[in-house]
């Protein structure tokens, strides 16, 4: 079963950036599309962007320019990088397989998060 381990968060000042990092043990990632998603306090887990197996990149539109996921295969790693984050980008993050195509996780396994803090 794939299990993946975030890193990167941390608190960081309005306007400022982050990059996040999503890694896998024992399992190679290059054979999964890989999405990054949030959850803000008090609020639903929402889907943030995803990266498809051969690097094709999507994202939540209201992020569309700010985040920019990709990804190593040699370091079997996806990143998401976080730019102009503003208090509304605080929560934790997490990264998951995805259903080819879509937003949708593939299973329902969530690892420990990373939480982001936007706060001057």
């Amino acid at each position: 079963q794939l299990q993946l381990v975030e890193s990167g968060g941390g608190l960081v000042q309005p306007g400022g950036s982050l990059r996040l990092s999503c890694a896998a043990t024992g399992v190679t990632l290059d054979n999964y599309d890989i999405g990054w998603f949030r959850q803000a306090p008090e609020k639903a887990r929402e889907w943030v962007s995803s990266i498809t197996k051969e690097g094709n990149q999507y994202y939540r539109t209201s992020l569309k320019g700010r985040f920019t996921i990709s990804r190593d295969n040699a370091k079997n790693g996806v990143y998401l990088q976080l730019t102009s984050v503003t208090s509304e980008d605080t929560g934790i993050y997490y990264c998951a397989p995805v259903i080819p195509g879509s937003t949708i996780p593939l299973n329902d396994h969530w690892g420990q998060g990373t939480q982001v803090t936007v706060s001057s």
